[in-house]
């Protein structure tokens, strides 16, 4: 009888094994029609262009899936992601449903939500690519995009997290600044003039706006849920009063306002600006190595925290090249480009993937990343301030602009 079931149990283990294999067998068989399906396609990726150092690492992305792939890939510059979403809704408001403008967009937050909810994006993709992985499932924000599950219809890119810096030869020691919203609006009344944001609704814009809106409600919770019309004004009052305070100390009183952050980083550079921010930890060591800001700017963060989240590509659902899409982005996430966008030398925006996933060498690749000087350890970014759901901001804006606007 042990002998019976000895056998049973090694019967079972092989079929187990073969069933796996056979798996495994036609995911790489699919991932292989995949790879034929697209050769000598044309992916046109609409992604922010605001970046020249961003641009530059698109344009190695482009090189290498040409040659790799023979995919040709076509950077659609854009001022605003929403630009893109509003290119799709046409097409399918026009009955183009097929043949589409755009195969892959840089997105996440409002825009994601807005696409997801109008059914504008493909099916879930992103779970089935092979590179899938190395990504760090553990991180709540690769699987839930600003409140809202991804449902496999976007394929991370990078992470984010709001991090402050100054240039220490003229605010002093980055010990000495700021460490919350309201400790910084003291700091702008100190120094008036030396600090700004973009103005709504540039994304670095309102992601200021949600730092601040972050650390002074009072139930925090509440902006997890969408947006109540009937208790906006009494949720988001401390937001304003902090707004109204600052206004008058900001850079040219508030009459105006940086276009962009590299227009921010450039009035730190010219010495107009005291404080600036980005939403990248390795941003000033990288503009520090492109020779655009002094080497004695340094970082800093608020210790109880500040907004973070993870980026992504998504394929809208009337692509003209979903397979080559998907080999993009697949290549997107392996370790050979995640670790080329993590050194501050080529983009320096923190990696999605999981360390311990990774093959040795590259793990021992990116702990030799140099990050520079003004980059902080993981260690010292402090705790990651969850997004709101994306109506919040989508409200806030328009306020903003009602308020502030010119």
């Amino acid at each position: 009888m042990v002998q019976l079931r000895i056998v049973a149990m090694v019967m079972a283990a092989s079929l187990l094994l073969g069933a796996r294999a056979n798996a495994d067998a036609i995911k790489a068989n699919d991932w292989q029609s995949t790879l034929a399906a697209a050769k000598g396609k044309t992916v046109y990726f609409d992604a922010w262009g605001g970046s020249e150092t961003i641009n530059d690492y698109i344009d190695w992305v482009s090189s290498e899936v040409k040659k790799r792939f023979q995919i040709t890939l076509k950077h659609v510059k854009l001022n605003d992601t929403a630009d893109a979403v509003s290119t799709v809704v046409a097409e399918k408001a026009a009955g183009k449903n097929d043949h589409g403008s755009i195969d892959l967009i840089w997105i996440n937050g409002e825009n994601f939500a807005a696409m997801q909810k109008q059914g504008l994006l493909s099916k879930g993709f992103a779970t089935t690519l092979p590179n899938w992985k190395y990504v760090d499932t553990a991180n709540p924000t690769i699987s839930v995009d600003f409140t809202l599950p991804t449902k496999g219809q976007e394929s991370p890119w990078g992470a984010a997290k709001l991090v402050f810096f100054a240039d220490t030869a003229r605010t002093g020691p980055v010990a000495d600044m700021p460490k919350s919203a309201d400790a910084l609006l003291a700091w702008t009344k100190q120094h008036p003039g030396q600090f700004s944001y973009p103005a709504p609704p540039d994304f670095i814009g309102s992601s200021f706006l949600k730092q601040v809106l972050l650390e002074t409600v009072a139930d925090p919770s509440v902006l997890q849920k969408p947006v109540d019309v009937a208790n906006f004004e009494t949720v988001t009052k401390p937001l304003w009063d902090w707004l109204d305070a600052v206004q008058p100390v900001l850079w040219r009183q508030g009459r105006d306002h940086p276009k962009s952050y590299p227009a921010m980083k450039q009035l730190l550079a010219d010495g107009e600006l005291g404080i600036i921010f980005a939403f990248n930890p390795a941003e000033a060591s990288s503009a520090i190595e492109a020779g655009e800001l002094p080497d004695t700017v340094r970082s800093f963060v608020f210790p109880n925290g500040t907004l973070g989240n993870t980026h992504f590509v998504a394929i809208p659902y009337n692509s003209s090249a979903k397979a080559a899409a998907k080999v993009v982005a697949n290549f997107l996430i392996s370790p050979e480009a995640q670790l080329r966008k993590e050194d501050p030398r080529y983009w320096g925006d923190p990696t999605i993937l999981a360390m311990d996933k990774l093959p040795a060498k590259d793990r021992e690749a990116f702990a030799k990343i140099d990050r520079g000087v003004a980059t902080l350890p993981p260690s010292k970014l402090g705790p990651v301030l969850p997004e709101p759901h994306p109506s919040w901001m989508t409200r806030i804006e328009t306020e903003w602009k009602h308020r502030y606007g010119s």
